[in-house]
């Protein structure tokens, strides 16, 4: 039953690693922590409804289409509401990220509804069975899609150019601007492909837990659980809090109770916090004395 919990709680801690994935690349270019990441996960998701279930694209095609749309989204967003206060406090701009959780839940409301309608799973089937243990496709596409996902990622941040301006922006935004890195547009790139990440997390979680404009709440939690777990200055921190965190969660509901899932969650960032608050992999900020 233990190796039939943590299989299970793998997929689940993937969608975790993918929505944390975003929000420690913005973290680590601005310094912020965007709390719309989840928001925005959750218009890509109903864009890809929509072009699902209104225009009758095919659900490879939908996704595609979608992803394209959180791409533009996430540049967009950073374009034109966090750039002109980009040179004030940086509590400015997390203010408004809290804003813009607040405006896009509304917004999506109001565009699409607030009650919860269905949305297909990727992929159908019966269960794969592994030495005993029970594997849905469905649960195999995220592991899949995942590995795929942080190995890009890697791929990108290493061997790009792109990658290459993301880093050093990361590491002093003012020596990589006097260098010729476009700091602006590294930026946009960042919001970018955050936004496409927490978009797959969306996708692929809305089958179970359904599609509303409260969605991505609870996957937000455990994206920040995530994230302060391995590190938020790490991104194979982020990929390994959120594995542990789904992991660890699916073992208190198999072996306790489901309802302290979420409690759950937050007693470790309390512990974390207490014990390491770098996270497993993050390393302690260096301040000049």
């Amino acid at each position: 039953m233990l190796a039939q919990q943590i299989v299970s709680g793998l997929a689940a801690g993937c969608l975790y690693a993918l929505a944390a994935l975003g929000l420690v690349l913005i973290y680590r270019t601005m310094d912020i922590v965007n709390f719309a990441h989840g928001e925005m996960a959750m218009v890509s998701t109903f864009v890809a409804h929509t072009l699902l279930a209104r225009v009758g694209l095919p659900y490879v095609a939908a996704a595609v289409g979608a992803l394209a749309f959180s791409a533009l989204f996430g540049m967009l967003v950073e374009r034109v509401f966090l750039r002109p206060i980009q040179n004030g406090p940086l509590i400015s701009m997390m203010i408004m990220t809290l804003g813009l959780f607040m405006v896009f839940n509304g917004a999506a409301g109001w565009i699409w509804g607030f009650d919860p309608v269905s949305f297909p799973y990727a992929v159908r089937g019966r269960p794969v069975v592994v030495s005993g243990l029970i594997m849905t496709r469905d649960s195999l596409l995220v592991l899949g899609v995942t590995l795929v996902m942080a190995l890009g990622l890697y791929l990108v941040l290493r061997l790009t150019l792109a990658g290459i301006a993301i880093r050093a922006t990361s590491q002093n935004a003012g020596a990589a601007r006097l260098m010729g890195v476009p700091v602006p547009r590294v930026y946009s790139l960042t919001w970018g492909i955050s936004s496409v990440l927490g978009a797959v997390a969306g996708i692929l979680i809305a089958p179970t837990t359904f599609l509303s404009p409260n969605m991505m709440a609870e996957v937000q939690i455990k994206a920040f659980t995530a994230a302060v777990l391995g590190g938020f200055s790490s991104l194979p921190g982020a990929v390994v809090g959120g594995l542990l965190l789904g992991v660890l969660e699916n073992i208190v509901a198999g072996y306790i109770s489901t309802q302290l899932k979420s409690t759950f969650a937050f007693a470790l960032i309390v512990a974390v916090l207490c014990i390491r608050p770098s996270g497993i992999l993050g390393t302690p900020p260096r301040r000049k004395v």
